[in-house]
C-alpha cells in the first residue's frame, strides 16, 4: 500500500513523465520546479519511487542518452502509467485537498475532467473554512494571553487562509461558468 506521501509523489512523477520522457536529474528539477522551493523532494525519495513505479510496469527505462559526457537512464510513461495517471486524476477525495496533495493535484489539473476538479476545489474550500472556524475560536479564547508578535503571527496566518478561500470562490465560479454551456447543450 502507498503512502499519502507516495501517492502524491507517485502523482506528481506520472504526470511529469506524461509530458515527456525525463532522466532523474531532470525529474527532479521538473518536480522542485513544480512544486516549489518549500515541498523539494530529495533524490531519497525520488529513486525509490522510481523503482517502485518500474517495477509496476507504469514506467521504463529507455537506452541511455549522453549528457554531459555521462549516460543518463531516461524514464518513460507505458500505457499502464498512463492509466494510473489517470485513476490518480479522478480521485477527488479528501487526500486531494489536503495541503500535502493539493497543489500537485492543482498542477495537473489541466488533465483532469472538470467535475473532478470543482470536487477537489470545493473540498480544499470547505477544509480551509474549517481551519479559518478553528483558528478563529481559538484566537478569541486567547487573544488577551498572546503578546503582540504571536497575535501577529496569528492575524497573518488568518490572512493568508482568508486569501486561499477567495482565490478558491474566484476559481470554483469560473469553473462551474465554463461547464454551464456544457450542461445548457446537453439540455436541448
Amino acid at each position: 500500500m502507498v503512502s499519502g506521501q507516495g501517492r502524491v509523489l507517485e502523482l506528481a512523477v506520472l504526470g511529469s513523465l506524461h509530458e515527456t520522457p525525463l532522466h532523474g536529474y531532470e525529474l527532479r528539477k521538473r518536480l522542485n520546479e513544480l512544486l516549489g522551493m518549500f515541498r523539494a523532494f530529495s533524490y531519497g525519495s525520488l529513486y525509490p519511487c522510481l523503482r517502485s513505479l518500474l517495477e509496476q510496469g507504469l514506467i521504463v527505462e529507455e537506452q541511455p542518452t549522453r549528457v554531459s559526457g555521462r549516460s543518463k537512464i531516461v524514464y518513460k510513461l507505458t500505457g499502464e502509467g498512463k492509466e494510473r495517471l489517470q485513476e490518480l486524476l479522478t480521485q477527488a477525495g479528501p487526500s486531494a485537498w489536503e495541503d500535502e496533495s493539493f497543489g500537485i493535484h492543482f498542477a495537473f489539473f489541466r488533465h483532469t475532467e472538470a467535475e473532478v476538479r470543482l470536487r477537489i476545489l470545493e473540498g480544499r474550500r470547505s477544509r480551509l473554512e474549517e481551519r479559518l472556524d478553528a483558528v478563529r475560536t481559538a484566537l478569541a479564547r486567547t487573544r488577551e494571553r498572546l503578546d503582540a508578535y504571536t497575535l501577529e503571527l496569528q492575524r497573518h496566518g488568518l490572512e493568508s487562509v482568508e486569501r486561499e478561500v477567495r482565490w478558491l470562490n474566484e476559481l470554483i465560479a469560473t469553473e462551474r461558468r465554463a461547464s454551464e454551456p456544457a450542461r445548457n447543450n446537453t439540455d436541448e
